[in-house]
């Protein structure tokens, strides 16, 4: 007398176009990070050694260019110009925080007249951007 024996079935999972898929995306991913770009204005920071980081949320940003460009959240303007938007743009925001992003190249006395600006336009707090020194 024959049994019958129960046949074996071997799953095999196949994961090489897996692993292919997987390699695809990396590449993708890793090249497509590479040509996001940093929008914004060209300005070169002073550096400091002791930075903090500071949110940009809730907060108006003022850049000085060093060819004493002036930019109100990427709007251009002028010393004339800028005290009455930075008024109305401070009245719309809970923390009245401005940064002033500055070129380290440009004329101490603009900087000194953004800042007598801001305190006019009644900012609660000024900070002047820089970026931290590299060690070694």
């Amino acid at each position: 007398m024959e049994f019958d024996r129960t046949k074996k079935i071997s799953l095999h999972l196949n994961i090489a176009p897996l692993i292919d898929v997987i390699f695809l995306l990396l590449i993708f991913f890793m090249l497509s990070t590479h040509f996001i770009t940093q929008k914004g204005i060209k300005v070169t920071l002073p550096t400091a050694s002791t930075t903090n980081h500071q949110e940009e949320k809730n907060t108006v940003t003022i850049t000085l260019t060093k060819d004493n460009a002036m930019y109100l959240n990427d709007i251009q303007t002028d010393l004339n110009n800028i005290l009455p938007l930075l008024k109305t743009t401070l009245q719309k925001l809970q923390t009245k925080s401005v940064i002033i992003q500055a070129d380290e190249n440009i004329n101490l006395k603009l900087a000194v007249e953004i800042m007598d600006i801001a305190k006019q336009a009644d900012a609660q707090e000024i900070i002047i951007a820089t970026k931290k020194e590299k060690n070694g």
